[in-house]
Parts: C-alpha cells; sequence; structure tokens
C-alpha cells in the first residue's frame, strides 16, 4: 500500500544533482528504474524526467530503509531522503555517474504492477501497445525529451513573436462548417436542435477578421482537426503555428517567418539557418523535382530530353509526343552495374504512378547498354548523355507520357532511389525552400469546375488578375510554402481584400452570389467595413517537432494521438454515448445496411 507523502517535500531532481552536492542532503522521488540486491547493499536506479540517480540503502545506512528498499520493484513510484556522496564505481555515461544517495529514508508512495511494456529508451513493441499504455510509453526517457523539446519550441515562438509585436489571440472551436476543403468534424447542438457546429480545420476566417478588427499582427498555437483519411503523417487534430499580418506583401510575410525559423532552430539545435533561405517557382519545383514540396538534399534532377528524342523510331517517344506530353530522364550517379532484378522493380515501381514502363540507359566504361539502344541513333543516345550530363558509370533512368504523369513517376523514382541508395541517412541536414507562385486553381474533372489550390481567399498575383476572366488555369497565386527535406513545414498567403475581387473569385469558383454569402457571408460582411491588405502563414507545429526531435513518426510529437484508424486505443475515443445524451440532441440512431 502506498504512504502519503506528510510533508515530505521533493528539494531535488534526480538528474540535476552533480559532484557540487557531495555532503548534502536532498529528497527526491520518481520511479525505480531497476533494483539490484547486492547482499548488504541495495542499488536503486531512480527516474525522474530529468534523468537517472542511483541511490544505495544499506544495513549499516539504516536497517528499516534497507528492508523497505528490499519491497520495491520495477515502476514502484518512490520517495527517498538521504545524503550526496561519491560513487566507489563512478559510471561516466550517466550525467549523474560520479555520485550517488546514501538513502536514509523511504518512503514507497505507490506500488506497480509488471508494466506491459519496458520503459526504456529505443523500445521495439507494437504501435498499438504503445497507444493502449500511452501513459507507461511517455514515461520513457526519449519520449520525455521529445516533449520538453515541445515544449521549449512553443516557448521560443511565442517570445519570438511577442518580441516581434504580435498578439496571441484565442479563436473558436466551435464555429459554423464552411466545407471546401477536407470534411469537417461536427458538434450538434442541444439548444439548436438539427443545427451542428464544426471544428476548424484551420483558424482561417478568424484570423483574417482579427486583421479587420485592427489587430494588425496576430498569432495562435492553434488545435486543427480534420475528418478525413489518414495517410502516414497525418492526425485527425494537429496543432498550427497560425500567424496572420495587415499592411504586408510576400515579402514581409517571408522574412518574419525566416527569422522565427532560424530562432527555433538555434535555440533548439544550435543549427545556424542561413538566410535568406531559397525561393523556387512552382513550375520550377514540379519541372525539376516532380513535387512542390522537393527534397533538395541529393541531385537527381529532372531533365526533359523531348527534342533530342523527337525524331527517335520508337513508339512509346512517339506517343508521349502525340499527345502534347514529354520524354524525360533522371541521372542516377555511379548505378550504371544496377542489376536487372532491381532495374525491373524500378519500372514496376513507377507503374504504381500511371507510367508505363521505364527505359534505362546504362554509360558504362567499354559500352553504352540499353534496351532502347535499337530504336535510337548513335546522335540521339550521345545527345541524351550530353543533355543528362551523364559520365563514366552513371544510369540514365527515363519515362515517357503526359507530363502529369512523367513528373508525379520521375518525382516519386528520385526519392525511392535516394532512400535504396541511402543518400537521407544524415539526420543533421536541413535544407529549406520557399516554393512560391503556385497556381491559383486547379480543374476539376469530375465536378467540371475550377477549384482553389489553397482556399477561397488567396489573392491573385497582379499580373496574373486580368486572366481570371479568360484563362483561369493560367493564374499565379501570392501562396508560399516553406519546405524542408521534401515536407511541406507550412504555408500561407496574401489574401483577398478586395471585396469585389472576391466576388470574382467566388464566380470563378462556380458559387452563387447567394451560396458564397451563405457560407463566408460574415467574412464577406466584414469586408464591407475597411479591410487592410494583409496575409499569413501557418506551421505545421507537430511536423516541425518531428523535425527538431529527429523522429519521422508524427505520434510520437502528440502526447495523446489516434492511430491510423483514427481511433485511441487507450480511451477508446470515439465510443457510443447514452441514448439520455442523444436525446436532449434531438439525434435517433440508424444502421447502416448495405
Amino acid at each position: 500500500m502506498g504512504e502519503a507523502l506528510l510533508g515530505l517535500k521533493r528539494s531535488a531532481m534526480c538528474g540535476e544533482l552533480r559532484e557540487s552536492n557531495i555532503g548534502s542532503n536532498f529528497t527526491v522521488m520518481g520511479w525505480v528504474q531497476r533494483k539490484r540486491n547486492l547482499g548488504g547493499l541495495i542499488f536503486v536506479d531512480l527516474r525522474d524526467r530529468t534523468g537517472i540517480l542511483q541511490v544505495v540503502f544499506g544495513e549499516e545506512i539504516n536497517k528499516e530503509a534497507f528492508e523497505k528498499a528490499d519491497n520495491v520493484r520495477s515502476e514502484y513510484c518512490i520517495a527517498v531522503t538521504g545524503e550526496i556522496v561519491l560513487r566507489e564505481s563512478p559510471n561516466p555515461n550517466m550525467p549523474t555517474g560520479m555520485i550517488e544517495l546514501k538513502g536514509h529514508n523511504i518512503k514507497i508512495l505507490s506500488e506497480s504492477e509488471t508494466p506491459p511494456i519496458y520503459i526504456k529508451e529505443n523500445l521495439d513493441a507494437a504501435e498499438n501497445i504503445r497507444l493502449k499504455y500511452r501513459y507507461l510509453d511517455l514515461r520513457r526517457p526519449d519520449m520525455q525529451k521529445i516533449f520538453i523539446t515541445r515544449s521549449k519550441t512553443a516557448k521560443v515562438v511565442r517570445d519570438y513573436l511577442s518580441d516581434n509585436g504580435f498578439l496571441e489571440v484565442d479563436t473558436p472551436t466551435l464555429t459554423k462548417s464552411t466545407p471546401e476543403g477536407a470534411r469537417d468534424y461536427l458538434v450538434p447542438s442541444r439548444n439548436y436542435p438539427g443545427m451542428f457546429y464544426a471544428l476548424p480545420q484551420s483558424p482561417q476566417i478568424f484570423k483574417q477578421l482579427l486583421m479587420v478588427s485592427g489587430f494588425d499582427k496576430y498569432f495562435q498555437i492553434a488545435k486543427c482537426y480534420r475528418d478525413e483519411d489518414l495517410r502516414a503523417n497525418r492526425q485527425p487534430e494537429f496543432t498550427q503555428v497560425d500567424i496572420e499580418m495587415s499592411f504586408v506583401e510576400v515579402d514581409d510575410v517571408i522574412a518574419v517567418n525566416e527569422g522565427l525559423i532560424k530562432k527555433v532552430f538555434k535555440e533548439i539545435l544550435d543549427v545556424d539557418v542561413e538566410t535568406p533561405i531559397k525561393r523556387m517557382p512552382y513550375k520550377e519545383a514540379m519541372e525539376k523535382y516532380g513535387s512542390d514540396k522537393p527534397d533538395l538534399r541529393f541531385g537527381m534532377e529532372i531533365v526533359d530530353i523531348s527534342n533530342e528524342v523527337k525524331n527517335a523510331d520508337f513508339k512509346v517517344f512517339k506517343d508521349a509526343i502525340e499527345i502534347k506530353g514529354s520524354i524525360r530522364a533522371i541521372k542516377v550517379e555511379n548505378c550504371a552495374n544496377m542489376g536487372r532484378k532491381d532495374l525491373d522493380r524500378l519500372g514496376e515501381f513507377v507503374k504504381t504512378y500511371k507510367a508505363k514502363g521505364l527505359a534505362w540507359i546504362a554509360v558504362k566504361e567499354e559500352e553504352i547498354k540499353s534496351p532502347i539502344a535499337k530504336f535510337l541513333t548513335e546522335e540521339e543516345l550521345k545527345n541524351i548523355i550530353e543533355k543528362v550530363d551523364a559520365k563514366q558509370g552513371d544510369l540514365i533512368l527515363i519515362v515517357a507520357d503526359s507530363n502529369k504523369v512523367v513528373l508525379q513517376s520521375l518525382g516519386a523514382l528520385r526519392l525511392e532511389l535516394a532512400k535504396k541508395l541511402e543518400l537521407l541517412k544524415d539526420n543533421t541536414e536541413f535544407n529549406f525552400v520557399w516554393i512560391t507562385e503556385f497556381p491559383l486553381l486547379s480543374y476539376n474533372e469530375e465536378e467540371n469546375r475550377y477549384q482553389a489550390e489553397h482556399h477561397p481567399f488567396t489573392m491573385p498575383m497582379d499580373e496574373d488578375i486580368e486572366f481570371l476572366d479568360t484563362d483561369p488555369g493560367k493564374v499565379r497565386a501570392k501562396a508560399y510554402d516553406i519546405v524542408l527535406n521534401g515536407e511541406e513545414l507550412g504555408g500561407g498567403s496574401i489574401r483577398i481584400h478586395d471585396s469585389k475581387l472576391q466576388e470574382k473569385m467566388f464566380n470563378v469558383l462556380g458559387f452563387t452570389k447567394e451560396k458564397a454569402w451563405e457560407r463566408f457571408g460574415f467574412l464577406l460582411e466584414a469586408f464591407k467595413f475597411g479591410p487592410p491588405p494583409h496575409g499569413g502563414l501557418a506551421f505545421g507545429f507537430d511536423r516541425l517537432i518531428m523535425f527538431l526531435a529527429g523522429t519521422d513518426n508524427i505520434k510520437d510529437v502528440i502526447a495523446f494521438p489516434k492511430n491510423q484508424n483514427a481511433y485511441d486505443p487507450m480511451s477508446e475515443a470515439p465510443n457510443v454515448v447514452d441514448d439520455v445524451q442523444l436525446k436532449e440532441l434531438g439525434i435517433a440512431k440508424i444502421s447502416h445496411q448495405e
């Protein structure tokens, strides 16, 4: 049975005591990592979130404490009072390894059953078990380090933005559904039967309203919710660092956020991020890397070789040119000797991105080998090799199809090769790039209409506004994403503040005036009253912490995450509720039948 504290006060944390504390008495509290009984001495490794301290109990030190210490087991929660002394057998691998606490008194605060998971670093346990016993998983030192990093990062963000004149303002989490992106999480209202609140996918409309309110510079570390199918590193609820500014253009927003990135990486990792960060237009990113979030830590840029083979007597190339597609290639250095099985696997890989196949040219010392060489003249082969700047020992991989398929498949292929060739092993390299000049709109073939690439309030580039009436697909946006090592870290835009232009935008998106007012009326109403030019950006806070903590799993940086099915094995949420609760809400259950 556990004992009460009875006025006992913790006077030190386990991991903070050092040789300078020798000769002083302290009370420490924590969990038993392990116990060793060596006859007349019992050694207990005591753990709290700052680290581990060795505690020694001896019959000669205090017989009662020694006997009580013999009863403790792993994960018992205990309090110990004693004197810091020099260890007879120091452990230089531990921060507290030169000292130990000579235990005079011990209180067993609570006992523990044998935990279903080991409380240790680098645990290799099934994710569903870790999530079911998350409170034990979070006891592990490597998990606690992540949440210390998360807490410190939130403070750095708040300090930096506050020092730069930003006000932290909360916005509602019960709001109106404005479906135009992912599916909303809905909350039924008891006071208004049949009506629903929505949980915010982002504070977008409210932060724009704060600009109308004259707050000028706003930020919030905000909870956001999206009811979508969970791919890797997506969670139904996540956290954004949300920022909005008035009287700004693209360069102003980028400058503030570069300062924030620089500050965070210096304070948390002591890494100097060089600013200004490189900028790359969307079109260049897609054509060189096949992605709007390119990983620039390695080369393998996509090269258009259509001109070099436009007259080739090869049906696959001819078909691509006929449909106004292209033939493009990537060069893989020092891989000319890649085996046929591996090449076949890469061919199957690009087929998952709708490519019909993968052609290859191996530039070997003695000869050029390629299954398509018979369809190409010597000059065409030479021109391809020159265009991609291939040297002896290099491998050229080629896809021919529509531009969309070619870029998508080669973009995925370069990432796949980078993993296979272990080009991304160094997780201390941070390669940032801003992607700018995104398309404002994309065409939805199924709905036969244009839709916003970001959201309906994104400002078109001034020189492209004229194309809204004639060629909407040509319009670029004043939008920007910050990309780190091939992951989108954050994104934002300058917003439309002119009501006539906003009306035109809704019109292009296929909204009637009535539909636009039905969905976004409170924002459009506010924009009648002198809205300032404004823009902002939102960082994915969880994703930022993943980089800072050196993990590639988003569940590691969220205290109580959901699994891939948006279910929490620990609290068993979502779950059924009482019929009484449903009745109060005017909700009846119906069974889902095929």
